[in-house]
């Protein structure tokens, strides 16, 4: 009886240590999104100049650029962090608040698509709503 409880309680203490990895690891994982999300937010104006800069491209009345969030999801997608700049109408490209990347595996794991979507709000669970007439034009990608 003794030998059984000392099993039991061996094995609730091994399962709490797992869950408080998996819990560090989720959060690690969720500031780094929100601070992510946060530094593209404060130096979005510069990182859309330095893209501009780059690409020799000069915002007009009739077309602009920004920089905005990428939100990741997916069947099998992996995480991701980062930013895009986006390009098009200036009264259709004040509208986007984000991009949207969903992606999934082809034929096993041998191709990969990607759709990256403008959309109107940061919500890409329940309420995904494309802004038209707008497309990526660069890329952000953050080492961390």
């Amino acid at each position: 009886m003794k030998r059984l409880l000392n099993k039991r309680v061996a094995i609730v203490a091994f399962c709490g240590i797992c869950a408080t990895a998996l819990a560090a690891d989720a959060f690690r994982d969720l500031v780094k999104i929100v601070g992510v999300g946060a530094a593209v937010t404060s130096f979005a104006p510069q990182l859309n100049g330095a893209i501009n800069k780059l690409s020799g491209h000069t915002d007009s009345n009739s077309v602009m650029t920004k920089v905005v969030p990428i939100i990741s999801g997916g069947l099998n997608s992996r995480k991701a962090i980062g930013a895009a700049q986006v390009m098009g109408p200036r009264s259709q490209v004040e509208k986007v608040k984000a991009v949207a990347q969903l992606d999934q595996d082809l034929f096993g794991k041998e191709v990969k698509i990607r759709a990256m979507i403008p959309i109107e709000t940061k919500d890409i669970v329940s309420n995904i709503r494309r802004v038209e007439g707008v497309g990526v034009s660069g890329i952000v990608d953050l080492k961390l």
